[in-house]
């Protein structure tokens, strides 16, 4: 399993620690994954994550990614999911793979969006390891631009778009893709977004 080089531009302890007393507060951030910069928040926040969908300017009908550093902190926003479609799903993580899974029935309709269903993935960046490890949850996940406008892929750039709407931006090295995650329906296998 390919994983993310530790970078020599990689946040400081002190930068993330500053991250997670941010996501703790409600706020919404912009980090960097495997790809692209995101733009997170609590996913138990929902105020936080109205917030970020008029600031990205995404229709709450369109559902968001939770990312986490383990299965177990996706575990609450998921049904039951049988050991054959875990097993499938365990081997390729860490890493960008995004799994379409049912939704618990108590999953917010501002993270699955009009569906039954919620992607999830346990990253291999290890920014987002760390943030999700201290701040004890999953963190929502969307790429960090307004929508139909260029993916960043620096701080320097979302913050060019994003102005100071945001409560703070996790400066950081990407991970060594091209293109954000892989998704795919986790019970049919069929793939959403290559």
């Amino acid at each position: 399993m390919k994983t993310c080089p530790q970078s020599t531009e990689q946040a400081s302890h002190w930068q993330i620690r500053h991250a997670v007393y941010i996501l703790k507060k409600g706020g919404v951030l912009a980090y960097p994954t495997e790809a692209v910069f995101g733009l997170g928040c609590l996913p138990d926040n929902l105020t936080a994550i109205k917030r970020l969908l008029e600031i990205k300017q995404r229709p709450a009908k369109k559902g968001l990614i939770l990312i986490a550093s383990d299965i177990e902190q996706l575990m609450p926003y998921l049904a039951e999911i049988s050991p054959q479609i875990l097993d499938k799903i365990s081997a390729s993580w860490p890493g960008p793979n995004t799994w379409i899974l049912p939704a618990a029935q108590d999953t917010s309709p501002l993270i699955r969006g009009d569906f039954k269903s919620v992607a999830v993935r346990v990253s291999n960046h290890p920014i987002v390891r760390e943030l999700c490890q201290q701040s004890q949850s999953a963190i929502i996940s969307t790429s960090a631009n307004i929508s139909g406008k260029k993916m960043t892929y620096d701080a320097f750039n979302v913050r060019l778009q994003f102005k100071n709407q945001l409560d703070y931006i996790l400066n950081g090295s990407l991970g060594t893709r091209d293109k954000p995650s892989i998704i795919k329906d986790a019970l049919t296998d069929k793939i959403i977004r290559h």
